[in-house]
């Protein structure tokens, strides 16, 4: 008997250690491996939006040129809709400020060569108490396919009793999902793109890929520094979850609102972008500055965005303020890295309100190779800046300031460039002897 036991125990301990681990895989369906480019209407007008506003910022992002580099959604998020459904359950939409229907919204911005993209909730009303999908999530995704659109935020407002709904948040988000994949196989149609808004509240970053193409991190955004920092530190713990078809959502952009610096804006965008979010324009197009529209058209930055090679997230290497894995609300990780097809990619943001040196090794990046040198392209600059060996120093970074960076293999190191390792710790000789300082 007591054999037996040992056996069983034997037999279960390599049945468990042996088990390949839970890997949740991206939903490739056919639609956004790439993070979404567009315009969101919210965080410009609210509620206040209707067809003519809609309509002016797709003509917008043709003529001011952000189609032409990329941006192609056209979003309109709450507050579109009549308060009741149709005596046959459907949602309608407002008679009045939308007045020509949905399909013909969609018609003239497909016709500029855009797509279009529209706003539900998984509850029983959406954030702010138009009909939401919950029970009707079939019949809404049907809706907004014959309405024309091809991208669907499915917020997280207005949740059904337990006793009701029984399901937590996977649950209730995977009931959207199955309607949309049902939908594309009767329809033969691809699916809309399903982008998740429940606000990271539940850690979508380990389950939402499975049902969507992404998934909004935190709450909302709101267009002043403080903000910008805390959504960059709270992502910088999970950035590890972008890939192709699956994003963290940092939320729509606000470069062009509030009190951000010009500095502060080009940090917003460049950390949302080299981490892979969604980029979704969130101001009025119409009285947008220079300034801020060369920022959302920085060509050099939305390539490593949309590179169609690596799918990943820049990371932090050194945290730099703070202890690295340490949160820290004002003063987020500095000290990042990542890989691109052309290189790579650095980003360096200077937390501090007053301007600062910022040094780095390069081999903290663990995407550096030992003992070569590398090419520097500025991406702000858009300017060559000759060439790094073993260590980089960023001179008087502005505050709140971003530097972003993409280093090339520039062949080996120069002979003498330095002690035989540039990390010392357990640097060692063939023949077992410690190099000076290991």
């Amino acid at each position: 008997m007591g054999s037996f036991v040992l056996l069983l125990a034997s037999f279960l301990t390599w049945t468990i250690l042996s088990r390949e681990p839970l890997v949740v895989q991206a939903l490739d369906s056919g639609v956004a491996k790439l993070p979404v480019l567009g315009y969101n209407t919210w965080n410009a007008y609210h509620c206040d939006i209707n067809e003519t506003v809609v309509l002016q910022a797709a003509k917008l992002m043709v003529s001011l040129g952000l189609s032409d580099v990329g941006y192609e959604h056209v979003n309109i998020d709450d507050c579109y809709a009549e308060k009741n459904r149709s005596a046959s359950g459907d949602i309608v939409p407002d008679k009045e400020r939308f007045a020509a229907g949905m399909n013909d919204l969609t018609d003239q911005i497909h016709a500029m060569g855009l797509k279009a993209g529209i706003y539900s909730d998984s509850g029983w009303f959406t954030c702010q108490l138009y009909p939401g999908s919950y029970q009707n999530e079939a019949r809404d995704a049907k809706t907004f396919q014959d309405w024309g659109f091809d991208y669907l935020k499915f917020d997280n407002c207005a949740i059904p009793y337990d006793e009701i709904i029984r399901e937590g948040i996977v649950g209730k988000y995977q009931r959207m999902a199955n309607a949309i994949a049902d939908l594309s196989k009767s329809s033969g149609k691809p699916p809309l793109i399903f982008s998740l808004c429940e606000w990271g509240e539940e850690q979508p970053w380990l389950w939402a890929r499975r049902f969507g193409q992404s998934w909004r991190t935190t709450g909302d955004i709101s267009p002043d520094w403080g903000s910008i920092a805390n959504i960059i530190n709270q992502n910088s713990f999970i950035a590890w979850a972008s890939d192709f078809y699956g994003h963290n959502d940092m939320d729509i952009l606000e470069i062009g609102n509030g009190d951000l610096t010009h500095d502060e804006a080009k940090t917003h965008f460049t950390a949302w972008a080299l981490m892979k979010s969604p980029l979704l324009i969130g101001t009025d197009l119409s009285t947008i500055t220079d300034d801020d529209l060369a920022i959302l058209k920085n060509e050099e930055i939305l390539a490593i965005s949309q590179d169609p090679v690596v799918g990943t997230s820049v990371t932090p290497f050194r945290w730099g303020i703070n202890p690295d894995w340490v949160s820290n609300s004002t003063h987020p990780a500095q000290y990042w890295s990542g890989e691109s097809q052309n290189g790579t990619v650095f980003m360096l943001i200077n937390t501090l309100d007053s301007p600062a040196d910022m040094f780095f090794s390069l081999t903290e990046s663990p995407w550096i190779r030992a003992g070569r040198q590398y090419s520097v392209r500025d991406l702000w600059t858009h300017t060559d800046n000759g060439t790094a060996v073993r260590n980089f120093t960023a001179h008087a970074v502005p505050a709140h300031g971003v530097v972003a960076l993409l280093l090339k293999d520039a062949g080996d190191e120069p002979a003498g460039s330095g002690p035989p390792c540039a990390r010392p710790e357990w640097c060692i000789n063939q023949n077992g002897t410690l190099a000076p300082g290991a």
